[in-house]
């Protein structure tokens, strides 16, 4: 009877774990050795399924306090489902004027997010494709845990 309750209890916990309220989606790439080379294009693949809501497109970063930079040069270059390509460079700026970071600081790393797009709307379903590179102008960027891209409904 224990048995059964825990196995019970075990698959409400992963039915209720799997539910996001907010509908986001987030990709993720960590990074060996907390280093990003330079040459090194990364790249996300989203899928929609959805063509009636508008989504907003947000870059994230998560460092070290070992991070030298004031800020994170990148080029982006997104394809929608339907084709469409929109290419951007971004200074996303990770230090404020005093050398303190600007995202959310834990003990021993912090985590910055900037809108690469908000309001997009799709034309089609299926994949959109994010490529990031970075555009720092040394051979590699050190102290990056990692970066990822969120694609959340607009307005939420």
């Amino acid at each position: 009877m224990k048995k059964k309750t825990l196995i019970y209890g075990l698959l409400i916990l992963l039915l209720f774990s799997g539910c996001k309220k907010n509908n986001e989606i987030i990709r993720y790439h960590k990074f060996n050795d907390q280093i990003w080379n330079r040459f090194e294009k990364l790249r996300f693949d989203i899928p929609i399924m959805d063509i009636d809501k508008r989504y907003d497109v947000y870059f994230f970063a998560n460092h070290t306090k070992d991070y030298e930079f004031d800020n994170l040069e990148f080029n982006m270059i997104m394809t929608t489902p339907s084709g469409e390509e929109r290419i951007k460079e971004y200074k996303f700026l990770l230090k404020n004027k005093t050398g303190g970071f600007t995202g959310n600081c834990s003990r021993d790393s912090c985590t910055a997010s900037i809108a690469l797009k908000k309001g997009l709307r799709m034309g089609k379903k299926g994949m959109l494709r994010i490529e990031i590179e970075t555009l720092v102008p040394r051979l590699q960027v050190n102290a990056l845990l990692g970066v990822g891209i969120r694609l959340v409904p607009s307005g939420q």
